[in-house]
């Protein structure tokens, strides 16, 4: 009986291949980003690519590489721009429409919001202060939504006169 026989790992034409094309991919890599990490790290990228690509069957060779490295950067690109985009709408100061909505003296909001009823001060402080959407502020309130709706408006307007009101700017 004759010993079973392993088929080598295809992976290994990487490993022939590495030490003539680690050079080109990443010199490829950092002429166009020119930071060096990132160079770095999408030259490994590159490589595990490869060796999965050798384990597919494929051919690897190192215009291959060139091609899969310059698909990495893209991709890198890709992720850098949402990153910053979605950056960019987070920190991106909004326009205020109302002033109500700008700046409010938090000590001076507080003692105002104790100036007013139990009912607006419970409205306003369950559904801006705790955060809850209206619908969870009518349940504990037990009020239905459109009750608590009208009372959170007559809420929000006495706040805004006592506010005005007990301010000396």
């Amino acid at each position: 009986m004759s010993e079973p026989r392993v088929a080598p790992d295809p992976a290994f034409a990487v490993l022939e291949l590495y030490d003539e094309a680690l050079p080109q991919v990443y010199g490829y890599l950092l002429a166009r980003c020119g930071n060096r990490v990132v160079a770095e790290e999408l030259t490994s990228e590159t490589f595990l690519a490869a060796v999965r690509g050798a384990r597919d069957g494929g051919p690897v060779s190192t215009a291959w590489l060139i091609g899969v490295a310059r698909h990495k950067l893209v991709d890198h690109w890709r992720r850098v721009e949402r990153e910053h985009r979605g950056l960019r709408q987070v920190y991106e100061e909004q326009p205020v429409t109302d002033p109500w909505d700008g700046f409010v003296d938090t000590l001076h909001a507080h003692a105002v919001l104790a100036e007013l009823g139990a009912h607006h001060r419970c409205a306003l402080t369950l559904r801006y202060l705790d955060g809850l959407p209206v619908a969870e502020v009518a349940r504990c309130l037990g009020r239905t939504v459109h009750a608590t709706e009208a009372l959170l408006t007559r809420a929000r307007a006495a706040f805004r006169r006592a506010y005005a009101g007990g301010r000396d700017d």
